[in-house]
């Protein structure tokens, strides 16, 4: 291990010298180090005003996505310990813009570049009891000098597909190094357990379950929705076609010409700028589709034909209450959205093809609460029968949500390791 770590930090400077020379061109890679420059002092200000308190238990996500996984493990701390510190660090800004008021973290900033330096000082200044990484994304230095300070280093969410990085060989070596470190390992199956023992040599690895299906249940039964959006779908089958990207509403419009009347449909963008907004009402007037901006007022949003395009962000989840049928976005580009916020309401969920980085999505579909799009023809058919059909919608909603429903618990195996791990030291 130690001829590991002084190998890692001679190439770390390096890696931080090339992104900082890169980020002249970057704007990304400049976004990311301007967010930084000032983390140490939010930090020394969180240390002065935290005062006495219950254990630190200190939260890493890579990104939104991430985080998705540990909001029950948060608000199960904090039900179960009140008085316990929660910090939360993100990689991405996506995460952190979104999350950084989050209401049950004492606080949240960004993760710190993986210096020896800066890790010995994050964690002096914020003496965390345990640290919980949620599915992936590992800093050795901060991870081995948590580990030296006491703190207990727990994996939570944890997934290993065949074939990954993690595995080729000079990668795998390094991987064993870090998985070392932990004390408690939670994967999301038995086939992700059997692979993080065979792969680094692992022992103690349990299989908790994916703690988002927990999260999306919670989601589920505390949903609000406006009183109006209920009583303009009442009667009606509505679509509600999530986190779209271009690619998704080529399929998507076109599949609805002709037939748009038998059904009420909701559209969600990913991205919900002015450009992006304004690009999609172009599409729309193109084909001839009448359509009403959610901004706008819903009074004619669902008359006969008329699509509703939601232009506000932080209501998706909340809507697929009010849906019939559920179009995830994403699987036309890089890989789906999630799939488990719509299944969890027992509607079917339909996506494209590109899902191989998403297992629930694949499981879905093996399960029989799923479909998976080729085409636009493909959509229309698959939407026709599942609006004709009741029947059949009713019998692959009931599968998508006995999905969910048959793997909650993952929330209460992790949090009782995590405090067993804080009560132990």
């Amino acid at each position: 291990m130690k001829a590991f770590a002084v190998f890692y930090n001679i190439c770390i400077p390096v890696i931080a010298a090339a992104a900082r020379i890169a980020a002249v061109v970057s704007p990304r890679l400049r976004t990311w180090f301007r967010v930084r420059t000032a983390l140490f002092d939010e930090l020394e200000r969180s240390v002065v005003t935290a005062g006495s308190r219950g254990p630190t238990i200190w939260f890493h996500a890579a990104s939104a996505g991430e985080f998705e996984q540990a909001r029950p493990l948060i608000g199960s701390l904090k039900t179960s310990v009140p008085d316990c510190r929660i910090v939360v660090t993100f990689q991405s800004p996506s995460g952190y813009d979104l999350r950084r008021n989050y209401p049950d973290a004492d606080l949240v900033v960004y993760h710190p570049a993986d210096t020896l330096r800066n890790a010995r000082r994050f964690v002096r200044l914020v003496q965390p009891d345990a640290v919980v990484v949620m599915r992936y994304d590992f800093w050795f230095n901060h991870l081995a000098c948590a580990k030296r300070s006491g703190a207990a280093l727990i994996l939570a969410g944890a997934v290993l597909r065949n074939g990954s990085v993690y595995q080729k060989p000079v990668v795998q070596a390094v991987y064993r190094r870090i998985f070392s470190l932990f004390d408690r390992i939670y994967t999301v199956s038995d086939t992700d357990k059997e692979r993080f023992e065979e792969s680094f040599g692992l022992s103690g690895v349990v299989t908790a379950g994916d703690p988002r299906c927990d999260q999306v249940m919670q989601r589920k039964n505390s949903a609000s929705i406006s009183g109006n959006l209920k009583t303009a779908c009442a009667n009606r089958t509505v679509l509600v076609a999530g986190s779209t990207w271009k690619a998704d509403e080529d399929i998507l419009l076109p599949a609805l010409n002709g037939w748009r009347e038998e059904i009420a449909v909701i559209i969600v963008p990913h991205e919900t700028d002015t450009g992006n907004i304004r690009r999609l009402e172009r599409e729309l007037q193109e084909r001839n589709l009448s359509y009403s901006l959610f901004s706008q007022g819903i009074d004619d949003a669902f008359s006969p034909g008329n699509i509703l395009v939601v232009d506000t962000r932080g209501m998706l989840a909340e809507l697929y209450s009010i849906a019939s049928i559920a179009y995830i976005g994403g699987g036309f580009g890089i890989n789906v959205h999630n799939t488990l916020e719509p299944a969890v309401y027992a509607i079917p969920v339909l996506f494209g093809p590109n899902h191989q980085n998403s297992r629930e999505a694949g499981e879905l579909i093996e399960a029989g609460g799923a479909m998976e799009i080729t085409s636009s023809n493909d959509l229309r058919q698959r939407l026709r029968s599942l609006v004709r059909d009741p029947s059949e919608r009713r019998r692959t909603g009931d599968r998508a949500g006995r999905f969910v429903t048959e793997r909650l618990g993952a929330t209460a195996m992790i949090c009782s390791g995590i405090l067993e791990e804080v009560d132990s030291r």
